[in-house]
């Protein structure tokens, strides 16, 4: 397994301090954040982004994240579906192998929304492929569909597009309705990327994105997590996200150096 950082874990910070502090902190792969990213796009062009990555041996393992593409309708559809195509491009043109996608199960749902979902799935990734990128599907635990991992990898089977896989994430893996058993529907070929962090003394019903903490500082099962994904031969990705505003007013260079080391001592990893 490799360590990644997501650049939601210093959202206040400027993007290409991002890239410069996460170099200074020994990191070798970032999880860009999109809207971020396409920000700092308006000045920038796509060309400086993979320069200042390539003079600080950078890699970007993912881009996150997508919204909107699955059940949305109308005009909503298509203004998703016209965002979704134009960051495709923007990840193909940066070497962004994944795109995480989210689920839009917010309220009540029928089964005509679940096919619906399916279909849009499909056609999703039928257009990643076009572009040789992978999509990781993440289940959320808020949602009231798609919100555990045995639904999450039955929905993602039942596509049946190659390129379209799981995002597992730590958090709404611990606070959601998973249970350990569904690790048993994990496999190398579903597995496309993990998001990781940890939650200290909160109930799992009360736990919010704000309360994630470094790995290894809180409570969540990540030997026994981590141990499966090695079991399978998972051999991605593994990425830092925190949403938690406390990080947000330190610079990139210090929570890169803290969280880096977090996340490789609970991999198993030395540090680089």
């Amino acid at each position: 397994m490799q360590a990644a950082i997501s650049q939601v874990c210093t959202l206040s910070a400027a993007f290409e301090d991002d890239l410069a502090g996460y170099a200074d902190a020994a990191g070798s792969a970032i999880e860009l954040w999109l809207t971020k990213l396409e920000d700092h796009l308006r000045s920038h062009s796509v060309a400086d982004v993979r320069a200042q990555a390539d003079d600080r041996g950078l890699r970007f393992a993912a881009a996150s994240y997508q919204g909107g593409i699955l059940l949305s309708q109308g005009d909503a559809r298509r203004a998703a579906w016209d965002q979704f195509q134009k960051r495709l491009d923007l990840c193909a043109d940066l070497s962004v192998p994944t795109l995480v996608v989210t689920a839009d199960f917010l309220g009540p749902f029928a089964q005509t929304d679940i096919e619906r979902a399916q279909v849009s799935l499909k056609q999703a990734g039928q257009a990643a492929d076009q572009r040789g990128i992978r999509l990781a599907l993440e289940f959320q635990a808020r949602n009231t569909f798609l919100n555990n991992l045995e639904t999450a990898a039955a929905f993602v089977r039942s596509v049946e597009q190659p390129n379209v896989g799981i995002c597992f994430d730590v958090f709404h893996y611990a606070v959601g309705p998973s249970k350990f058993d569904d690790l048993a529907h994990l496999t190398a070929d579903n597995l496309f990327h993990v998001h990781a962090s940890d939650v200290a003394d909160r109930p799992r019903e009360l736990a919010t994105d704000a309360d994630r903490i470094l790995p290894g500082d809180g409570d969540f099962p990540l030997p026994q997590l981590f141990a499966r994904f090695r079991e399978i031969g998972y051999r991605g990705y593994v990425s830092l996200e925190l949403f938690n505003p406390l990080f947000w007013t330190t610079s990139p260079q210090q929570v890169g150096e803290i969280g880096l080391t977090a996340l490789r001592v609970a991999l198993g990893l030395n540090r680089m």
